[in-house]
C-alpha cells in the first residue's frame, strides 16, 4: 500500500536517503532552486515527476495545504524488525541507545518525537501495535524526514521488548512525574532505552514495573507535566550531553 508525504523537508530527505517512490507531484506555480534541486534529484533516480495545479495537490495531501508545493507518492513505510534493530545497535561502537512510546497517541507528537530521536542519535524507536499512533504522512511531515533515517520498531507486546533488551545488559528506564529520582542524576553512558509514556495517562503500571529505573524532569511552575514530546528531547539530549563529555 502507498503512503503521501508532503512538504519540502520531508521529502528532500526521502530522495536523499534512497526511499523508493511511486511518483512525485509538483505544483506547477512552484519555481526556485530548492523545487528545480529537487526535480533534478528526483529524475537522476528515475522517478516519475508530475507537474499538476496547486489544487489537486492539496486533494492528495487530504485537503491540508501545508504541501509547500511537493508531494510524494512512496511504497508503503517500512518498520524495523526487532531482532534487526538490536542486533545492529549492538554492533555498533556505541552502547546502545533506544526509545520505547508506551503509547503514544497524537501524530504530531510522534512526528516531533522522531525528530528529537534522530537528532540526538536514538538508534532505533519502538512503539506498540496497538493503541498506539504509527507512522502516517502527518508524522512523515511533523518529523521534518526524520523517518527516512531512523529505524521504526513496532511490537505486540512492550513488557516482553523489555525483558528482551534487559537480556542483553540493556538498562530500561521509564519517565513518571510521580518519582522521585532527577533524570540528571543518572549515569547515561551504560547502555539504555526511555519509556515515555501516554500523554494522559503516562507509561502504564506493568510497564513501570518492568523498569530498571524509574525518572522524573523537575518541574517548578503550576503546570504538572511537559509535552510527551518535549519530555523526549530533554531526556535524550540529556544522555547525548553525557556520552560526548
Amino acid at each position: 500500500m502507498s503512503r503521501i508525504i508532503f512538504g519540502i523537508h520531508p521529502v528532500q530527505e526521502a530522495l536523499r536517503s534512497g526511499q523508493t517512490f511511486d511518483c512525485l507531484y509538483i505544483a506547477q506555480s512552484k519555481k526556485g532552486k530548492v523545487m528545480s534541486e529537487i526535480v533534478s534529484l528526483a529524475k537522476s533516480c528515475h522517478i516519475d515527476v508530475r507537474f499538476e495545479p496547486w489544487e489537486r495537490l492539496t486533494k492528495k495531501a487530504g485537503g491540508s495545504p501545508k504541501h509547500q508545493g511537493v508531494l510524494g507518492v512512496l511504497q508503503s513505510f517500512s518498520y524495523t524488525p526487532f531482532d534487526e534493530l538490536l542486533s545492529d545497535s549492538l554492533q555498533r561502537d556505541a552502547p546502545p541507545f533506544f526509545l520505547l512510546l508506551d503509547g503514544i497517541q497524537d501524530p504530531h507528537n510522534l512526528g516531533a518525537i522522531l525528530r528529537s530521536a534522530e537528532c540526538a542519535g536514538v538508534h532505533g524507536v519502538i512503539i506498540p501495535k496497538r493503541k498506539a499512533a504509527e507512522v502516517t504522512p502527518t508524522v512523515v511531515k511533523v518529523s521534518a524526514g526524520a523517518t527516512a533515517y531512523i529505524p521504526v520498531c513496532r511490537v505486540t507486546n512492550m513488557t516482553a521488548t523489555i525483558e528482551a533488551l534487559q537480556r542483553h545488559h540493556i538498562w530500561v528506564i521509564g519517565t513518571s512525574d510521580a518519582a522521585k529520582q532527577s533524570y540528571t542524576t543518572v549515569d547515561y553512558t551504560m547502555p539504555l532505552a526511555f519509556v515515555i509514556g501516554n500523554e494522559e495517562k503516562g507509561i502504564r503500571r506493568l510497564v513501570a514495573e518492568k523498569c530498571d529505573l524509574v525518572v522524573s524532569i523537575p518541574l517548578y511552575g503550576k503546570i504538572s507535566s511537559l509535552n510527551a514530546s518535549v519530555s523526549s528531547a530533554l531526556m535524550l539530549f540529556e544522555v547525548r550531553r553525557q556520552r560526548s563529555l
